[in-house]
């Protein structure tokens, strides 16, 4: 973490940018988790640990945004703090990494989802406004490039044919200018649009810089709408965060990635241990400071990093260790005591 200045998910997403979901919370001392009060989840029932509730009650209104990569994550929090919290409202939007942090340095809202870290530029537009935060790091996803399943000559992508398909001006439409022995097959491709934390990762490691693409493909905010169309299209070829290829491997095929080492699949085991090169990346939350002097959004994060480690592996990423969660909560209770 950082202190700076300046479920099914196929479910959960909708095709709107936020929506709300109604979550609990305290009264004003700082939230002890009770085991007595503890709900659970098939993911935290599967690692032996039921999430804790927050104990008492609280009040008010928390504003998320950003990543959809991250959005199952704190959706799923948000869902279980909700079983024993009814009293707090929790707005959860998807409007990219990029977009945001354009909210969150604004001061509009308390959270932001980040699927990449805080730019220079979005790290200065916050001091403009005299918004501090913090940086949470949350897990760890294996950016997956999909192909339909029906396509059946296509195993392993290096980066030097996905840079050749994905940089600008690229004139590759056809599966048979992409390697010698592909089928003379129309390529379309689908990608997260020009918002998203995953698209400015995307084009930095596979093009050199981030935001650097052709754009004439099909681009969503919404990764469901990837999903579909890669689905639907035979000589589809897309991607983003892996757990959406998770919650949806019938109706996608991963394809691996050769970044120079020989070609390696995105795999819970491969991602935790880096060696899917170079599309592994962490995943964030970023804290506004003066709200978790709020009751209700320290009880939040509180709950957020005591079963972050379970709900993060339950819908599909790779936990983070739980001293590192043990870390973030440590650093949050300081920040909203003020010490």
């Amino acid at each position: 973490m950082r202190l700076t200045s300046p479920i099914s998910i196929g479910a959960l997403l909708s095709a709107a940018a936020a929506f709300a979901v109604f979550a609990a919370a305290c009264s004003s001392a700082a939230p002890t988790p009770d085991p007595t009060q503890a709900s659970s989840s098939s993911g935290a029932q599967s690692a032996g640990t039921a999430p804790t509730a927050p104990a008492a009650r609280l009040s008010g209104t928390i504003e998320v945004d950003g990543s959809s990569t991250v959005f199952p994550i704190t959706q799923a929090v948000a869902e279980e703090f909700r079983k024993g919290q009814p009293g707090v409202q929790i707005n959860v939007g998807v409007s990219g990494t990029g977009g945001g942090f354009k909210r969150f340095t604004t001061g509009e809202t308390d959270i932001s989802d980040a699927s990449r870290p805080i730019k220079d530029g979005e790290r200065e537009a916050a001091a403009a406004n005299n918004v501090r935060f913090i940086e949470l790091r949350v897990g760890t996803d294996g950016l997956s490039v999909m192909v339909n399943p029906a396509n059946d000559f296509v195993e392993c992508l290096s980066v030097e044919e996905l840079n050749a398909i994905w940089k600008p001006g690229s004139d590759v439409n056809n599966w048979s200018q992409v390697r010698a022995g592909f089928p003379d097959q129309r390529l379309r491709l689908y990608g997260p649009d020009t918002d998203s934390g995953t698209f400015d990762y995307f084009t930095e490691e596979i093009n050199g810089d981030a935001q650097v693409s052709r754009s004439d493909y099909t681009a969503s905010a919404d990764d469901n709408v990837l999903v579909q169309g890669i689905a639907g299209d035979r000589g589809a070829l897309g991607y983003f965060g892996y757990a959406y290829y998770q919650e949806n491997q019938g109706m996608l095929k991963a394809v691996g990635v050769d970044g120079g080492d020989g070609c390696v699949e995105p795999e819970t085991a491969t991602i935790e241990d880096g060696s899917y090169s170079p599309l592994s990346r962490p995943m964030f939350i970023y804290v506004n400071t003066a709200s978790l002097r709020r009751p209700e959004v320290q009880a939040f994060v509180e709950y957020y990093m005591d079963n972050g480690y379970e709900l993060t592996a339950e819908v599909g990423y790779v936990p983070v260790a739980r001293s590192v969660y043990a870390a973030n909560k440590a650093a949050a209770v300081r920040e909203a005591n003020g010490t």
